[in-house]
């Protein structure tokens, strides 16, 4: 446990640094994580006789340092919004589905059908996930939308964990995490609502001193009320390709954390939430 305390508190520090250091600096964070969570997924089922495709799913997480991209540049300018247009977005998953069906035709023998779905599932489950904390950073007031990201995942997480070691009773999954408790559930909705409406009043503060639109507090409850719950379906997600791998980590770059998918697999779904709730819903 106190390696564990001491490792979360330096990884907060480092949260504040990269958070507070512009966009750019999110996005090539983000970008190196997104290649070892990649690489962390491929070893996982690699670990019971899978060969996923692993140049293609390293490429994949480059689309994460672009979208951080600014220039002042008009050309420069112009071709970064063509990268960042679905058109051009399609256009890359067309050309890797293409590229992936060459390799099970020309290397049938060491690759096949399940190995090319493991590639692109590890595509869409870690840089695809991870972009969207990027996304956030670049919209407008992003500086504030990014925390509510770790806000929600973190105390879901925390108040997860407490409440269950103190209330839990009734398991809800002992099979994938025999951890987990509906006491322990219901807590970290709990607290992902309270401290997310908690950071609401600092934000709102902050926008009505700069002229700017403050979200309502309603809507702050329901995204913090979601983050809880799909925060906890990215934390069992992780758990059930951990014990369909057979691994108890995916990694140990955190100490006492693990890997870095075991340190990020709520935030992987919290961050399209938060995304989607600031772009759609607001």
């Amino acid at each position: 446990m106190k390696t564990r305390i001491i490792s979360g508190i330096i990884g907060t520090i480092v949260l504040f640094i990269v958070v507070f250091s512009g966009s750019f600096f999110v996005s090539a964070s983000i970008f190196l994580l997104s290649l070892i969570g990649i690489f962390e997924f491929y070893n996982a089922v690699s670990n019971v006789g899978y060969k996923p495709v692993r140049l293609f799913g390293y490429i994949a997480c480059l689309p994460v340092i672009v979208i951080g991209l600014k220039t002042e540049n008009a050309v420069v300018t112009d071709y970064l919004d063509i990268i960042k247009s679905a058109n051009y977005i399609s256009l890359v998953l067309f050309l890797i589905i293409v590229f992936l069906f060459l390799v099970i035709i020309f290397f049938h023998e060491k690759y096949n059908i399940i190995n090319i779905s493991l590639t692109v599932f590890g595509m869409l489950y870690v840089p695809f996930l991870f972009a969207f904390i990027v996304l956030t950073r670049k919209l407008d007031n992003g500086f504030y939308y990014i925390w509510l990201i770790f806000i929600g995942a973190f105390a879901t997480d925390i108040f997860a964990y407490f409440t269950g070691k103190f209330f839990g009773k009734r398991k809800i999954m002992p099979v994938i995490s025999p951890n987990k408790t509906l006491e322990g559930s219901i807590g970290g909705i709990i607290g992902s609502m309270v401290l997310t409406v908690a950071f609401g009043l600092f934000m709102n503060y902050q926008f009505k001193k700069s002229g700017i639109e403050i979200i309502p507090y309603y809507h702050l409850v329901a995204l913090g009320g979601v983050n809880g719950i799909v925060s906890q379906i990215g934390d069992w997600g992780a758990s059930s390709i951990k014990r369909f791998s057979r691994i108890k980590d995916f990694g140990n770059i955190m100490p006492g954390h693990g890997g870095v998918l075991d340190r990020f697999d709520s935030i992987l779904f919290v961050a399209p939430t938060v995304y989607f709730y600031i772009t759609t819903v607001l």
